[in-house]
C-alpha cells in the first residue's frame, strides 16, 4: 500500500525506536462503553447523537466532542461551564459502564514490541485520570508512562498532530524512528500529519475503508492479528 511505500523509501535506512499506542479500542475493549456513555449522556442533554458519531469522533478530547456537537446541533459551542458538566457526567456514566476488560491480543502485541528491542508509550485523548493510572498499573513492564500524551497535555486534540508530535519530542526522535498503533480515523488523521507511518486495528464498527481513507498503511481486523504479523512490519 502507498503508505507501505512512504515507510520503505521516505525512512530507508532508518530504524524504529519506539511505537506509540493509542489506548480505548487499542489496549482496552473500552469503546462499546465509551459510546454507550456519550450517547446516554448527550441524550440527556438533548443533544443530537448517534452511536456512530462517536466511533467516528473518537481520539478528540471531550471538550472537542461536545464542542463538536454543539456547533452542528446549536451553531456555537458549549460553555466551559456546560463542557466541565456534561465530560463529568459522560465520565461517570462510564465508570459505571466500563469492566477494565484489556483488549484480546494487546499484550501479545506488546511483548513482540519489547522482544523486537523497541520502546513504548501512549498518547490519547482521555482525560480521565482513573483510567490513565489503571493503563499504567496494567502495562507498566511495557510502556514507559512518563511518556504518556493525554487530553491534559495538549491544546489540540487529534486529528491535529500535536497528540503525536507531543510524543515524538518526548522520546526525541524523528516520525521515521516511530510506529503508530491507532484504531480510530482521527487518530491515524493525527499521525499521519505528524508524519509517523500508522497502523490500523479495526476494534471498532466503522468500515475498513475509512480507516485507509485516513492513511492507514496497513489494517489488521484485531490485535491479535497484529501480533501473528509483527515480524513483517520490521
Amino acid at each position: 500500500m502507498q503508505r507501505d511505500f512512504y515507510l520503505v523509501n521516505y525512512c530507508r535506512g532508518i530504524k524504529i525506536k519506539v511505537v506509540l499506542f493509542d489506548m480505548d479500542g487499542v489496549l482496552y475493549d473500552s469503546m462499546p462503553h465509551h459510546v454507550r456513555a456519550w450517547k446516554e449522556t448527550m441524550d440527556a442533554c438533548n443533544v443530537p447523537s448517534t452511536e456512530r458519531d462517536f466511533y467516528l469522533l473518537e481520539g478528540r478530547t471531550g471538550g472537542t466532542t461536545i464542542d463538536y456537537l454543539f456547533q452542528r446541533h446549536f451553531g456555537h459551542n458549549a460553555t466551559d461551564k456546560e463542557k466541565k458538566e456534561i465530560y463529568k457526567k459522560k465520565a461517570a456514566r462510564f465508570n459505571e459502564l466500563n469492566n477494565g476488560q484489556i483488549m484480546p491480543g494487546a499484550k501479545s502485541v506488546l511483548q513482540k514490541v519489547k522482544e523486537s528491542g523497541l520502546r513504548a508509550s501512549v498518547v490519547t485523548g482521555s482525560g480521565q485520570p482513573a483510567l490513565l493510572a489503571k493503563m499504567e498499573r496494567d502495562f507498566e513492564e511495557f510502556i514507559d508512562p512518563s511518556k504518556t500524551v493525554s487530553a491534559f497535555d495538549v491544546k489540540f486534540g487529534k486529528p491535529h498532530p500535536e497528540p503525536y508530535l507531543m510524543a515524538l519530542k518526548a522520546w526525541n526522535i524523528s516520525p521515521c524512528e516511530a510506529i503508530v498503533i491507532e484504531n480510530a480515523p482521527l487518530g491515524i488523521e493525527s499521525a499521519k500529519a505528524a508524519g509517523i507511518f500508522t497502523v490500523a486495528v479495526n476494534t471498532g464498527r466503522l468500515e475498513d475503508e475509512i480507516l485507509l481513507a485516513a492513511g492507514a498503511g496497513r489494517i489488521y481486523p484485531s490485535m491479535q492479528a497484529l501480533a501473528d504479523d509483527w515480524g513483517s512490519l520490521l
